[in-house]
């Protein structure tokens, strides 16, 4: 057993079977709990055994780890009905709430993980649904608890959201970002705001994508072709706000004047932090400064190290062209 932190997926579903990979594929000893009373209980919990297996097969086909790893850390995994929950969430250190998102299953299951786990454990949902300060209401000593929104599949995205409610200890939050560092993913913490950040981004891009097919403009191959060679390879090394400061907001504000009265369409319009940057002189690069600080930066170099890494990446993707 190792002697890292007690780690508990809270709801035996879908996302619980995810976090037992994450944290058996990292060394950490998992219990997953399964908070429903079931007639077939022992036949679900074999089934999510199935499953987290299924996964890490998976995982060493695609060459993560190698075949005789598969039951080495599959056996990290212990698997836990409801009768023997309370037992287990007295031990924990760090509980992840997994249940389905409806008001009704998330109250009970805080209620039952507030009544369960220690006073100091760390009590986090991973709703994509509800805000941090909703959920926090259900929860005693609600200063312990905090939303991490990961991204499917949780086993391979680095990204998680860590979301504090206006209650939560900031002591707890740092022990949570430590922990998911730890285990190799990255943390960033936002406010309790709807969407957090990647949903709120990519509902925006998603539903223009569909716009554009159902309009007619490109096929949905093309579509998907462009958003994958274009929009996600330059995204993949830059972030989007850095990528504002490399061109110039001042880019992005006439870009987005001219995009709105063609189409006609409000949603097109930069918010207003771009003109306010503008007026300010942070424009980005060129300028020093924009939504980032460049004061003291060796700009060349910066610019040479993301260049390398585009061409890393289209190497990668075999797409890298020798001169001719």
């Amino acid at each position: 057993m190792s002697a890292g932190p007690v780690i508990v997926a809270a709801g035996a579903g879908r996302m619980g079977r995810g976090l037992a990979v994450v944290f058996a594929y990292a060394g950490h000893d998992v219990r997953l709990i399964d908070l429903k009373a079931r007639d077939d209980a022992p036949a679900f919990l074999a089934e999510a055994r199935s499953e987290v297996e299924a996964t890490l097969a998976m995982l060493a086909g695609c060459g993560m780890i190698d075949d005789p790893d598969i039951v080495r850390i599959a056996g990290r995994v212990t698997y836990v009905g409801v009768g023997e929950a309370a037992g287990t969430l007295e031990r924990a250190d760090v509980v992840f709430e997994a249940v389905p998102e409806t008001v009704e299953a998330k109250e009970a299951a805080l209620q039952f993980l507030s009544q369960s786990c220690g006073p100091e454990a760390i009590i986090a949902s991973t709703t994509s649904t509800f805000l941090t300060d909703t959920l926090q209401a259900m929860v005693s000593r609600p200063e312990r608890f905090l939303n991490a929104h990961w991204l499917n599949p949780a086993f391979l995205v680095p990204l998680v959201e860590v979301s504090p409610g206006a209650l939560t200890d900031p002591a707890v939050t740092d022990r949570l970002v430590t922990l998911l560092e730890a285990i190799g993913k990255v943390p960033v913490v936002c406010k309790a705001s709807p969407g957090f950040i990647v949903p709120r981004i990519q509902a925006l891009a998603m539903n223009e994508a569909a716009r554009l097919a159902e309009e007619g403009v490109a096929s949905p191959e093309d579509i998907d072709r462009a958003t994958k060679y274009g929009l996600g390879f330059r995204f993949a090394i830059l972030g989007m706000l850095e990528f504002i400061d490399w061109g110039g907001g001042d880019i992005l504000h006439y870009a987005s004047r001219n995009l709105a009265e063609a189409t006609g369409e409000q949603r097109f319009e930069a918010p207003d932090i771009i003109s306010r940057n503008m007026a300010e002189g942070r424009i980005g690069l060129r300028t020093g400064a924009g939504f980032l600080n460049y004061d003291g930066m060796d700009i060349p170099a910066y610019q040479k190290q993301r260049l390398k890494a585009f061409v890393d990446l289209l190497r990668h993707l075999e797409l890298l062209q020798p001169p001719r």
